[in-house]
């Protein structure tokens, strides 16, 4: 079947350059992409016809380099020079390879592997990213190798310059590289066909018009954020406001607000961020809400959960949200983004199972409130010509109604394969059913089953673990706490995931080595390892198990078993010599608080100054920030607060990325200064943070509040 089939349908364009020049032609002035400079009111926008002509002239500008042919590295920080830059290279017949830009001095092991592995040539970026980076570049050669090109300083002047080649529905449009570890990244084929024929599957299901307008906050350089917050709109040709991931992090309402203010109809998001505004939104936010334009709320990326949906509904309903308007979906890169996904105007399904069975691969319906039952969330239907089956992964022939199987896809929207790798593209892409011979189908290793043609999915064959929509390799975990700490066993430990009050947490199982049995310091090698995963990772661990020698579960031949140490982990059948575990009990804030006051309050005096016969003050003190900082780290780590000490670097406690950037946005609404979100790396401990953060408070209060001296 022809790529560019159903694209064109819609408009006959077989490229997304057909489709941009399109617009820039008959849309010419109307504004295209917003981008919300601090997520909220403070825009910079493009139009069609700006777009296309920025597009042309990069392309000119890489024809002239004799890039045509090559892979080009995107690592833009959030904004619109990104989406020039795609287009730019789509322009020039360059396979563009989106990257998210790695801060300063952070590790570069994942992007050398993807520059390696996409043999690439050029690495479009900005000024800043490049200063950022520039003394990492010149330790590590392949990266330096590459030819740099800071797009914002090229003018439209070189547009006229481009010369149009010949590019058909075919052609390689970008490289996804979201499969695979950190050592060997797979990056994903996606054509120009697969982009156009999914954004006619995403357009069939979800009820676009030329009055929809979009919202969002996901990351470009990940598929979701890409295919239907830059392309999606590009091809109904409709307006899409943009923020940074981080703008959501630090403040969740600023999606909700933006929708509110724009009256955005379609948006979407994963799990976590459903529940994370449920948690954040106050009753004054939920006054001034109205959600009532909001017909299509995706909800994908990661496992879709009954609970929060009710919840969030619930909360939203006085905002004018309606539980309808909930779309999940399923997809992966492989497919290009979407395989199946509610549709808009249908009620999600709330299908409840019995557990039980379910771990057995049966699928046996229950009471909602019947014990030992789980409630799945379907993630609806297939459009336009894909395909799914439910597969038994070992003997390849197709389940039997009712039994749990691998989901295997076939249709225009899979990808072409892996990019240099036919073996694995082989394994992957091009399987086939034993029993009948159909295929090819595309393996997902997912699990799941099909009930009334709607697709339900109940977990992963693969081991990858999925924290807040983002992919973690637990190879490359695994490898991470091994180079910790001296006291563990090189190529024993696991690296997994298990469901903790309705969230993905990760636990680490590690040998021990035999000498250092005797007089082994648990909660040392704990905290080395809590902090190597949360700066290579940024990812919080749960718990850490430490165990014997020789006692992790392998296979004959010495691979070792994850599941079976999941499995071990949670019935505590382990043979255990010391552990930790994050603290999961209701933790209340101000008591919290109280406690670190006294803790400070016998070593710091107060910080009155007398003028002029009388006091000031400063309103916010090194000492009420650091008890600040050690009650909020306390209870975003689950752990008791004499146990954080304020000279200690953040990352020791296994604070997240995530953690760090939320918490930004809580300081920054406490103190009223305007915080950057990358303030917890550029201050690295409570001590430096508080000191940091008390001039810029008391600046901030002198310019607010003068006062006689």
């Amino acid at each position: 079947m022809n790529n560019n089939l159903y694209s064109m349908q819609s408009f006959g364009e077989a490229t997304l350059i057909d489709l941009l020049q399109k617009r820039a032609l008959q849309q010419q002035s109307q504004v295209a992409y917003t981008f919300l400079l601090n997520g909220e009111t403070e825009e910079v926008n493009l139009t069609y016809q700006a777009l296309d002509r920025k597009a042309r002239s990069l392309a000119a500008k890489l024809q002239s380099m004799k890039a045509t042919g090559e892979r080009a590295l995107l690592l833009y920080p959030p904004g619109l020079e990104f989406i020039a830059a795609f287009f730019g290279c789509l322009y020039a017949g360059v396979t563009a390879v989106p990257v998210y830009p790695p801060r300063h001095n952070q590790n570069m092991t994942r992007l050398q592997a993807i520059v390696k592995d996409a043999q690439a040539s050029f690495a479009l970026t900005t000024t800043s990213v490049l200063t950022n980076i520039e003394h990492s570049l010149k330790q590590e050669p392949e990266l330096a190798a590459l030819h740099y090109i800071a797009t914002e300083n090229l003018t439209d002047n070189f547009a006229q310059d481009w010369q149009p080649l010949k590019i058909s529905s075919d052609t390689l449009a970008f490289l996804q590289y979201t499969s695979g570890s950190t050592g060997t990244p797979k990056g994903v084929m996606v054509s120009h066909g697969n982009l156009l024929s999914n954004s006619a599957d995403l357009d069939r299901g979800w009820d676009h018009s030329s009055e929809s307008v979009i919202v969002t906050w996901l990351p470009t350089f990940h598929d979701m954020g890409l295919i239907y917050g830059v392309i999606q709109p590009l091809y109904k040709g409709i307006p899409c406001y943009m923020m940074a991931p981080t703008s959501f992090l630090q403040r969740p309402m600023r999606w909700l607000e933006a929708i509110s203010r724009y009256k955005a109809t379609h948006s979407g998001a994963p799990n976590f961020a459903y529940q994370l505004c449920v948690d954040k939104v106050t009753s004054e936010q939920l006054a001034n809400l109205d959600l009532s334009s909001w017909r299509m709320a995706l909800n994908g990326a990661e496992t879709v959960r009954a609970d929060v949906l009710k919840r969030f509904a619930e909360l939203f309903k006085p905002c004018g949200f309606n539980l309808r308007s909930f779309c999940p979906g399923y997809g992966l890169a492989e497919a290009t983004l979407k395989v199946t996904a509610t549709r808009a105007k249908d009620l999600p399904t709330f299908y409840t199972v019995q557990s039980e069975e379910l771990r057995k691969n049966r699928v046996v319906e229950a009471q909602e409130q019947e014990p030992g039952s789980l409630t799945l969330m379907g993630c609806g239907y297939t459009e336009i010509d894909t395909r799914i089956v439910i597969v038994h992964p070992e003997s390849l022939t197709t389940c039997s109604p009712g039994e749990v199987g691998e989901i295997w896809v076939s249709g225009v929207t899979v990808a072409q394969g892996y990019w240099m790798r036919d073996e694995a593209t082989e394994q992957t892409f091009q399987a086939y059913l034993v029993d009948t011979g159909v295929g090819p189908f595309l393996r997902t290793g997912d699990l799941g089953f099909l009930l009334d043609g709607e697709l339900f999915v109940t977990g992963r064959m693969k081991d990858v673990i999925i924290i807040r929509g983002q992919n973690h390799y637990p190879q490359d975990i695994e490898l991470t706490v091994q180079k910790s700490h001296s006291a563990l066993r090189p190529n024993c430990g696991a690296a997994f995931s298990v469901e903790v009050n309705g969230v993905e947490q990760l636990v680490i199982v590690q040998e021990v080595e035999r000498s250092y049995l005797r007089q082994l310091d648990v909660m040392e090698v704990v905290r080395a390892v809590r902090q190597a995963v949360s700066e290579q990772h940024q990812l919080e661990v749960y718990a850490v198990v430490l165990l014997k020698t020789a006692s992790i579960p392998k296979t004959s031949s010495g691979k070792i078993q994850r599941h079976a140490c999941r499995v071990g982990f949670l019935n505590g059948s382990l043979d255990v010599v010391g552990d930790w575990t994050a603290s999961l009990q209701q933790i209340n804030l101000p008591q919290i608080q109280q406690q670190v006051e006294v803790l400070w309050g016998k070593v710091h005096s107060s910080n009155e100054s007398p003028a002029n016969g009388k006091s000031f003050k400063p309103a916010f003190t090194e000492e009420a920030i650091a008890t600040w900082l050690v009650s909020h780290l306390a209870l975003s780590l689950l752990v008791s607060p004499d146990e954080i000490d304020i000279q200690e670097p953040f990352a020791t406690y296994g604070l997240s990325s995530a953690v760090a950037v939320s918490m930004t946005g809580e300081l920054a609404r406490w103190t009223g200064c305007e915080l950057e979100p990358t303030l917890f790396w550029k201050y690295p401990n409570i001590e430096a943070l508080a000191q940091y953060l008390a001039v810029q408070c008391l600046l901030l209060q002198l310019r607010t509040s003068p006062v006689s001296v």
